[in-house]
């Protein structure tokens, strides 16, 4: 009987284990597992995405800062 008992903690601290890290990492689990989806779906174009890396750091190259300058900010050299 102390067997059982010990099988039954040891399954039931293994389940509860996987949850709290299921429930700690999600954000990275759902990004894996899309990446994943995505690399064993056949019908899948990596060109449809429309986040791409070569996408532009600045949207609104033209658009003025605060200080009325374009692009350019002062640095300090110590």
């Amino acid at each position: 009987m102390g067997a059982l008992t010990t099988a039954v903690i040891a399954i039931a601290g293994v389940i509860l284990g996987w949850i709290t890290i299921e429930m700690a990492c999600k954000p990275c689990l759902e990004k894996g597992r899309e990446a994943i989806d995505q690399n064993l779906n056949p019908d899948y174009d990596p060109d449809d995405d429309q986040d791409s890396i070569r996408a532009p750091l600045n949207a609104n190259p033209t658009e003025e800062t605060e200080s009325g300058s374009a692009s350019s900010t002062a640095v300090k050299i110590v």
